[in-house]
């Protein structure tokens, strides 16, 4: 889920927090999150070129990788690590299998021997025994120093030297203790697992569960550094980009030329302002806003082509961004049929309760999956023009009035039809309509909780776009937060010809406006 909209400081995201499950600092002292975010938070400082070596760069991409995987932890409740295996027919699932199989068949045939071989089973016993004493938290030293005696791998080699192995015996401790240490929801495994008799498939089911239970423990690890990310992610994201920023100086490159076309664009329009204004300042590139240039940025990326590569500073929200655009395209093309039924057959629905609703709830199903390559938008608003003709022709019947003649009918199809052509006008306005929304939605200051006015036109589609610039706006200004340091040292550079500044003290607020 997207960030919330209201970040009141550097120091702390307060909308952000969730309830924190208690635990102690030392419990995740493994975690590489805690030591990281210690350090200090800093804004950019200029870095002259230099040569990038391999050591650095893959240094660069880790710090990228912690600080993607931290965000995402942070801002989105359903972050987990899922459990997938491979398709059956895949090529891979196929290899994964047959190598398995071979294995487990191996360690039968070994303990099948007369007298039975246990080197290999031993070998999985001493690999169970590392899994459950990375389950323990400090401190846990009863339990620790009961596992490190039964599954002591010397000692069990001894009694196989004699053949007095109670290799059962062990399975069955190595149970127990995985349904002391498992999570509630894996209580049935641990069933199957004492109803098992085969010692081969035992130990096989055995590691199949205890997979499970490092997913488990992973997820109840990011559940429970989730508020502690929140309440420091921004000094975390900060911090982690300028270290990247440090290792890669040109990580900002990308993110440079975004903010030019911005400023080319803002220019663009003050120019136009300009020559419809006799007498206006020809002066506008020294009163361009910085905020307006930063606002126009972030609409831009509502519209971006994400065959591109987004800006360096909002690759941790490309997939909510994109998944943004591709949702606004939808409600723009319901904006669109809406507003032609109406202006077309108005007088004929004019009496009809919720019919923009009736049209909505015709449109949404067939424009699912319009960011696949293979949707065919064309075809999709042809059958939304047939079935709201058809809809509009019983709404007709059954008032008793004439239903819709072919000429009407045809007309209709057509206009809707034609909303997939390039500048189509009906299309130009919804669009530039909902582009005014979210402009002024960003105008807002990030603590103010209301929406702008709907403009017209976007009524019928007001719920979801209000829900869309709440997600939007949240983004944008948690964006604005961790990286305004580094874009108000590039927009002095590129609209006043200042020179960066050096490093901020932490949770220094810094204003592009």
């Amino acid at each position: 889920m997207p960030l919330s909209d209201d970040h009141n400081s550097d120091s702390e995201s307060s909308r952000l927090s969730e309830s924190t499950a208690a635990s102690s600092d030392s419990e995740y002292s493994r975690q590489s999150f805690n030591s990281d975010s210690s350090s200090k938070p800093s804004s950019p400082a200029s870095s002259p070129p230099k040569m990038i070596t391999f050591d650095e760069l893959m240094a660069a991409a880790r710090n990228l990788t912690n600080l993607t995987l931290a965000h995402e932890i942070a801002v989105n409740a359903n972050f987990c690590i899922k459990h997938e295996d491979l398709p059956q027919n895949s090529f891979a699932g196929t290899v994964k299998q047959i190598v398995h199989k071979a294995f487990w068949d191996h360690l039968e045939s070994e303990l099948n021997e007369e007298p039975p071989e246990y080197e290999h089973a031993i070998k999985l016993f001493e690999e169970i025994k590392e899994i459950l004493l990375s389950f323990l938290t400090p401190g846990a030293n009863r339990i620790q120093n009961q596992i490190c005696e039964v599954l002591d791998t010397d000692l069990i080699r001894q009694q196989a030297e004699h053949n007095a192995v109670d290799i059962h015996g062990l399975a069955n401790y190595v149970i127990n203790t995985m349904g002391k240490l498992c999570a509630p929801i894996r209580d049935n495994d641990i069933k199957q697992l004492k109803a098992t008799d085969n010692i081969v498939e035992l130990l096989r089911q055995i590691f199949r569960v205890l997979d499970l239970m490092k997913m488990d423990m992973a997820n109840y690890t990011i559940q429970n550094l989730r508020p502690y990310l929140q309440r420091n992610l921004v000094d975390y994201e900060r911090t982690k980009f300028q270290e990247i920023l440090e290792e890669t100086p040109s990580a900002l490159d990308l993110t440079t030329e975004w903010i030019k076309d911005s400023i080319k664009d803002e220019l663009s329009s003050a120019s136009d302002e300009s020559s419809s204004s006799p007498g206006a300042d020809s002066s506008s590139k020294r009163t361009i806003s910085p905020t307006l240039v930063l606002n126009n940025g972030y609409l831009k990326l509502l519209q971006w082509n994400y065959h591109k590569t987004i800006p360096e500073t909002l690759i941790t929200d490309e997939a909510r961004l994109q998944e943004l655009r591709e949702k606004l395209r939808q409600l723009r093309i319901i904006a669109c049929v809406c507003l032609i039924t109406n202006n077309m057959v108005g007088a004929a629905i004019v009496d009809v309760p919720d019919f923009a609703e009736q049209l909505k709830r015709i449109s949404v199903p067939l424009l699912e999956g319009m960011n696949k390559k293979t949707f065919n938008l064309k075809e999709a608003l042809n059958a939304i023009g047939v079935q709201i003709c058809s809809k509009v022709n019983r709404s007709l019947t059954e008032r008793g009035l004439p239903t819709l003649d072919e000429e009407m009918q045809s007309n209709l199809m057509g206009q809707i039809t034609h909303i997939v052509e390039e500048n189509n006008p009906v299309c130009s306005l919804i669009d530039k309509r909902i582009q005014f929304f979210l402009r002024s939605l960003l105008a807002l200051p990030s603590f103010q909780k209301s929406m702008p006015t709907m403009p017209g036109g976007l009524s019928v589609i007001q719920t979801e776009m209000e829900l869309v610039g709440s997600q939007y706006a949240s983004i944008v200004n948690f964006n604005k937060q961790v990286y305004g340091p580094f874009y108000a040292n590039i927009l002095r550079k590129l609209l006043f010809h200042e020179t960066p500044m050096g490093k901020a003290e932490p949770g220094t607020a810094t204003t592009t406006s």
